[in-house]
């Protein structure tokens, strides 16, 4: 069970639906006041208005984290009308499931400004704020993909993967400053990121809901926590780490197998380069 937040201020990312969303309410059904950001503003009105139910002095901020001129300025923001920052929660993620034949440079630029440069931004500005303050907790959600890559997903991974890789440095850069960072890495989460890919993903089994990710949240709070992969014990991941580790060409055999490429896109994409296009210009630009 979560402890008790009466008075922390939490500021969250990507929190207009999905696991911020569930992680802006849950954090004020437990007395937080939340500061919630996005660039969907209709859907974070609906979220503050939950969140008010519990704090009244909770609000929205809408924008793009992607800027980094945003991104910074959430953190001021927050600290200029509460007074402090307690837990910075950065879930904020745009998802890119898509082959590696059909993807531009601006794309992948795009993916690595939201996944992970807007992550880099936020903790830059909340860490003077914490040591002002002699504490802070700082929870960057990861992926499962990080870990381990599936087919099309090389963008998104790679994001993800320079989150975990500076989430671990600030461990050992952090260390006797009473700042805690944690990483939560999400498996197959039932949010309507599925619903925004590129092209159709081959995953066809069983999605955990997004309290799940948000539990692990707090357990990273609670009990200083480093590192969280959810579902925990999951047959799939754990089988999916062993093969990575042990047996890494049975595993990339399994992935060809289960999401293989189509002839027809590698002939269409060596057309396209016999043209002197580059790649992401596909037939229909």
């Amino acid at each position: 069970m979560a402890g008790n937040y009466d008075g922390k201020v939490v500021l969250i990312t990507g929190a207009s639906s999905g696991i911020g969303a569930v992680a802006a309410r849950m954090f004020a059904e437990r007395g937080a006041q939340v500061v919630a950001v996005a660039r969907r503003e209709a859907l974070l009105e609906q979220v503050i208005a939950q969140c008010r139910a519990h704090s009244p002095n909770s609000f929205y901020l809408s924008g793009d984290v992607g800027l980094r001129e945003f991104a910074e300025s959430i953190v001021t923001t927050t600290v200029d009308r509460l007074g402090r920052l307690d837990v910075l929660v950065n879930n904020a993620a745009v998802s890119k499931h898509k082959h590696i034949y059909h993807t531009r440079a601006d794309e992948a630029e795009r993916v690595l400004q939201v996944n992970f440069l807007s992550c880099v931004w936020t903790t830059l500005a909340a860490i003077p704020v914490m040591l002002r303050q002699g504490e802070g907790t700082i929870v960057n959600v990861s992926s499962f993909a990080a870990k381990l890559t599936p087919p099309r997903e090389s963008l998104y991974a790679a994001s993800k993967a320079a989150m975990s890789a500076f989430s671990e440095g600030l461990w050992h850069d952090l260390e006797g400053s009473n700042i805690h960072v944690a990483l939560v890495h999400p498996g197959p989460i039932d949010t309507e990121i599925w619903l925004k890919e590129d092209e159709p993903p081959s995953y066809q089994g069983k999605k955990y809901p997004p309290e799940i990710v948000v539990k692990a949240i707090f357990d990273c709070i609670d009990r200083r926590r480093y590192e969280v992969t959810v579902p925990q014990r999951n047959p799939m991941l754990m089988t999916a780490r062993f093969l990575r580790l042990v047996l890494p060409g049975v595993l990339r055999w399994g992935m060809q197998r289960t999401d293989p490429v189509p002839r027809e896109v590698i002939d269409r994409a060596r057309q396209r380069a016999l043209a002197g296009k580059r790649l992401g210009e596909t037939d229909e630009c």
